[in-house]
């Protein structure tokens, strides 16, 4: 069940009274301004001053509306740091989660091997996200924990967080990255700390959102999760990348170090191109924009890949 809880995570309290104070400071200056807008017409208006009348400046006036709003201000900036500045040091006993951003999907790895596509995560213990982009600026944003990261190419970020409360909870990408930005859309969940320990020693198990029937349905969920989707189409229409449709077995016209020739797309071939996508550009499609997946995926992975490549 999706919440959006009020105490979700030990940042909530900080983030949302600062929130409220800086909104209660400013509706005070909206009705504040407003009222005394309609009394300076009401009470200066043509009628009553039929003839204008010079105003000197008032000291005692300037000093108050400068005095005030900077008062207001430290006010409004200490809250913000309060709840901001304990964001950025994770305690050093977090359990650490590798996240790997790229177009257009979240994959979440953890310290023994186990990759999902959603984040599982223990209740009432420091999680750490390691950040890291594959392609361009994502935004690694989780309402409920009041928690948000930008996630940048070549660049070490982290954000952690202690989930407070069971449930299931929205995460997604706030820092727009391409046309599929929208597919960016995970969801996390906190269970308590013993079933967690139980998922996590069951090393067995690789997927954890869905019962995997077969190595090709095995294949399309790597996929999906990976982001293959967002370049590449399995109905024969063009995209980013060339159609998965009728690939297995096809004889492909590629650009190998400047020069064309032709390959067949079996094993190897795809193995290769996964691993090392820009070494045969197929013809008609641009070099750089797939990055390797060498560190990403497994030889089973690839394996399975293969099977759901044969079923187009």
């Amino acid at each position: 069940m999706y919440i959006l809880s009020t105490q979700a995570s030990n940042f909530v309290s900080g983030v949302d009274k600062a929130f409220l104070i800086i909104l209660g400071i400013s509706f005070l200056f909206l009705i504040g301004l407003t009222l005394t807008m309609l009394y300076f017409i009401y009470k200066y208006n043509r009628k009553k001053h039929p003839q204008a009348t010079q105003i000197k400046g008032s000291t005692t006036l300037e000093i108050v509306w400068t005095v005030i709003p900077t008062i207001l201000v430290m006010v409004m900036f200490y809250y913000g740091w309060a709840g901001w500045h304990f964001m950025k040091k994770a305690p050093e006993d977090s359990f650490n989660i590798k996240v790997i951003a790229r177009m257009w999907n979240f994959t979440f790895e953890y310290e023994n091997g186990k990759r999902t596509d959603t984040l599982f995560v223990p209740k009432n213990k420091a999680v750490k996200l390691n950040l890291n982009s594959m392609d361009v600026v994502h935004s690694l944003y989780i309402p409920s924990f009041r928690v948000k990261e930008d996630v940048v190419p070549g660049k070490e970020k982290m954000m952690w967080f202690i989930p407070q409360k069971e449930g299931i909870y929205e995460l997604f990408c706030t820092e727009y990255c391409g046309l599929q930005h929208s597919y960016m859309y995970n969801w996390v969940k906190v269970m308590p700390e013993d079933q967690f320990d139980n998922w996590y020693a069951d090393t067995t198990r690789q997927e954890t959102t869905a019962v995997i029937e077969s190595p090709a349905a095995s294949g399309k969920r790597i996929m999906k999760n990976i982001g293959c989707f967002a370049c590449h189409t399995v109905d024969g229409s063009k995209l980013v990348g060339p159609s998965f449709k009728g690939l297995y077995g096809e004889m492909q016209t590629v650009v190998t170090g400047g020069q064309e020739r032709q390959v067949e797309a079996d094993d190897e071939y795809i193995k290769k191109s996964i691993y090392d996508p820009n070494a045969d550009i197929v013809k008609g499609f641009n070099k750089g924009l797939m990055l390797p997946y060498t560190n990403q995926l497994s030889e089973d992975n690839i394996r399975q890949i293969i099977e759901y490549l044969k079923t187009l």
